[in-house]
C-alpha cells in the first residue's frame, strides 16, 4: 500500500467519523447487536479462518495465544457488544452546568473524539472490542493489525460493514489497513488530517515505535509489570490463590503478575506453599528467598524490570510496607498493582501511595479489564496520566465541548 492509498483511504474513514458523530443512539446500538448476532451465525468460518492462520504462525507461547480464537472467546466477543450496547449513551450527556452574573448559561458536552487509530499484533478480538466501543461512543475506528491476523481481522471487519450499512451508516467507519509492513504502520502513525487519537497495543517494539514516529497524539497502552505484595497480616490461603490467579490464569496477558513481594515473616511458610501450588512456573528468587527455595534461579535486575508475559514470576522478600512501594516506584509501569494485606491502614497506604492506573487490595491483578469492570471492553489500557488512565471503556473515547447559552450578552 502506497501513503497515497493509506491518505485516500483515511478520507473516507474521516468522511465516515463526521457522519457517524450524528448517529442516534438506536442505530449505534443496532450497529453492534447486529455484529453480535453475527458472530453467533458465523462461528465456525470465523473459527476456521483463525485455524488456518495459526497452523501458518511459527511461535509458540504468548504471541499463539493472543492470536487463537476459541468458541469461547468468540462468544465472550458477542457478550462484550451487548454489554457495550445495553450501556447509557455517553455522548451529548451535559455536564457541569452553571449560569454566570450576566445571565450566560454555562454548560460542557460529551462529544467523540472521532477517529481513533489503533496499531496492534495478534489478538483478532481487539478488532471487535475496539469496533463496538469506537462505534457505540460515535468514533470511527480506523485499525492496523498484524499480518499474522490479517484473514481473521478482514472476516471480522466484514461483519462491522455489513452491520453499519443495515443501519444506513458508512461502512468505512470501521476500516482495517490491510498492509501489515512497517513502512505502512509509521505512515499511519503520521496521519496528521485522519486520526484524533492513536492507541498501540503490543509489545516494547511497538511502544517505542510510536514513540518515535507518531505525529498525532497517543495513549500509550503500556507494559504491565504488575506486583502482588503479601503482606505480613496476610491470609495465606487467600494469597495463594490470588498469586497463582495472578500468574497462570493467561500469563501472556498485560494484567498478569509479573513480580511477588513476599513479607519477611511469611516467606519461610508462603514460598514453599506457593512453589507447590504452580510447578510449573519458574521461579526467579533473591537470596532471601533462596534460603527457601534452594532449587529455584538467582534473579537479577533485569528480572525485576521485566513483562515476562510467560509462566516465569519474580520473588523477593522484603522487610517492610514501605520497602515494597519503593520497589514498586522503581520497577513498576504503572499498570497494576495489588496488596494482600488484612491490615486495613496498610491497605488504605498502597492505595494513596503507589502510582499505577489501578491498585487492588485482596484481589487478582487480572480483574483489571474493561470486561470484569463492568465497561463490557476496553480499547487498550492506559498506563500515562493525561486525558484517560486505566481501561479506556466509552467515556475514555469521549472528550468534552464548552457550550455557552445567552440572549445577546456582549462583552
Amino acid at each position: 500500500m502506497t501513503n497515497r492509498e493509506l491518505a485516500t483511504q483515511g478520507v473516507a474513514v474521516r468522511r465516515a467519523a463526521v457522519t457517524l458523530a450524528q448517529a442516534s443512539n438506536e442505530q449505534r446500538r443496532g450497529v453492534l447487536l447486529h455484529v453480535a448476532e453475527r458472530f453467533e451465525e458465523e462461528m465456525d468460518e470465523l473459527l476456521c479462518v483463525n485455524a488456518l492462520e495459526l497452523a501458518a504462525y511459527d511461535e509458540s507461547g504468548p504471541g499463539r495465544d493472543r492470536l487463537a480464537l476459541t468458541k469461547e472467546r468468540v462468544l465472550g466477543m458477542a457478550s462484550a457488544l451487548r454489554e457495550i450496547a445495553d450501556a447509557p449513551d455517553p455522548l451529548f450527556e451535559i455536564q457541569d452546568q452553571s449560569t454566570r452574573p450576566n445571565g450566560l448559561r454555562v454548560e460542557r458536552l460529551r462529544v467523540p473524539l472521532g477517529v481513533i487509530g489503533v496499531v496492534y499484533e495478534n489478538r483478532p478480538n481487539v478488532t471487535s472490542d475496539v469496533a463496538g466501543l469506537c462505534v457505540r461512543s460515535g468514533n470511527a475506528a480506523f485499525l492496523r493489525g498484524s499480518s499474522s491476523a490479517m484473514k481473521t481481522n478482514a472476516f471480522i471487519v466484514n461483519l462491522w460493514h455489513e452491520a453499519l450499512e443495515k443501519e444506513g451508516l458508512a461502512p468505512e467507519s470501521v476500516s482495517l489497513v490491510e498492509d501489515p509492513s512497517h513502512e505502512t504502520a509509521k505512515a499511519f502513525m503520521q496521519l496528521t488530517d485522519v486520526l484524533d487519537c492513536l492507541i498501540p497495543r503490543g509489545g516494547p517494539s511497538l511502544i517505542a515505535a510510536m514513540r518515535e514516529h507518531a505525529r498525532v497524539p497517543y495513549v500509550l497502552d503500556g507494559d504491565g509489570n504488575c506486583h502482588i505484595f503479601v503482606d505480613e497480616t496476610a491470609d495465606l490461603t487467600q494469597a495463594l490463590a490470588i498469586v497463582k490467579n495472578a500468574k497462570t490464569s493467561r500469563p501472556g496477558v498485560c494484567n498478569a503478575a509479573e513480580t511477588v513481594l513476599v513479607h519477611r515473616s511469611l516467606a519461610p511458610s508462603l514460598l514453599p506453599a506457593l512453589a507447590l501450588a504452580m510447578p510449573e512456573v519458574e521461579l526467579r528468587v533473591d537470596r532471601a528467598a533462596r534460603q527457601f527455595l534452594p532449587e529455584a534461579t538467582l534473579a537479577s535486575d533485569e528480572d525485576y524490570a521485566r513483562e515476562f508475559l510467560d509462566l516465569i514470576l519474580a520473588v523477593k522478600v522484603v522487610n517492610s510496607l514501605d520497602e515494597a512501594i519503593e520497589h514498586v516506584a522503581t520497577y513498576g509501569t504503572g499498570h497494576s498493582e495489588a496488596i494482600v494485606t488484612e491490615n486495613a491502614e496498610h491497605a488504605e497506604a498502597w492505595v494513596r501511595r503507589v502510582d499505577a492506573a489501578a491498585v487492588l487490595v485482596n484481589a487478582s491483578t487480572r480483574f483489571i479489564d474493561g470486561g470484569e469492570l463492568g465497561l463490557g471492553a476496553e480499547v487498550g489500557i492506559s498506563t500515562q496520566k493525561l486525558h484517560a488512565r486505566g481501561p479506556m471503556g466509552l467515556r475514555e473515547l469521549t472528550c468534552l465541548k464548552w457550550v455557552v447559552r445567552g440572549e445577546g450578552q456582549i462583552r
